[in-house]
């Protein structure tokens, strides 16, 4: 998700490594913080592989700074990735909002609820983080407070979600047509 995330802001603008370091941060909270150790490394293999390139360009006050930016093949390579995720970037909550973060690059409708109906496929499948046998339990067979909060907690925002796909992916129909 890093790779997306980098070149999903890159998309927007050029930045500076700090600059991109803190709009990861605000991003990944602090569910994933990004260490320099893994930062910087991954600008590198991107860079490599065509992605971006640096530009040096004078400091405002200071030295002169190395400033990323997006080639077209890395513009092509993130709408290609927002086009056809991975399962788990369906799947997985984090990897799930980094993408959402990022969906509107692709400029077609049709494309952006394809990606938004298989969010709302996997959402339709009972799924719970206990199960009795294959059978997900739900908050009200718990007496555990911590357990039966953890499972509404979800609910409730299994709900919104549904609720923003189902009238998203109205507009997005609408504007396709």
């Amino acid at each position: 998700m890093l790779k997306l995330a980098i070149l999903g802001f890159l998309y927007d603008r050029p930045l500076h490594g700090y600059e991109l370091r803190r709009h990861l941060a605000a991003l990944s909270g602090h569910v994933q913080p990004i260490s320099d150790g893994t930062l910087y490394p991954a600008i590198k293999r991107l860079e490599t592989a065509g992605l971006l390139v640096r530009r040096t360009e004078p400091g405002s006050a200071a030295a002169p700074r190395h400033t990323l930016h997006l080639t077209e093949t890395g513009r092509a390579a993130l709408l290609d990735r927002l086009r056809t995720p991975e399962p788990l970037d369906i799947s997985d909550e984090n990897r799930w909002f980094t993408l959402l973060a990022f969906l509107r690059h692709l400029e077609d409708p049709a494309a952006q609820a394809a990606v938004l109906r298989r969010r709302l496929a996997f959402l339709a499948e009972p799924a719970s983080f206990y199960y009795d046998g294959d059978r997900p339990m739900g908050a009200e067979e718990f007496t555990d407070p911590f357990r039966r909060g953890q499972l509404l907690i979800a609910r409730a925002t299994t709900e919104a979600e549904l609720g923003w796909l189902h009238t998203t992916l109205s507009e997005l129909d609408r504007s396709a047509d």
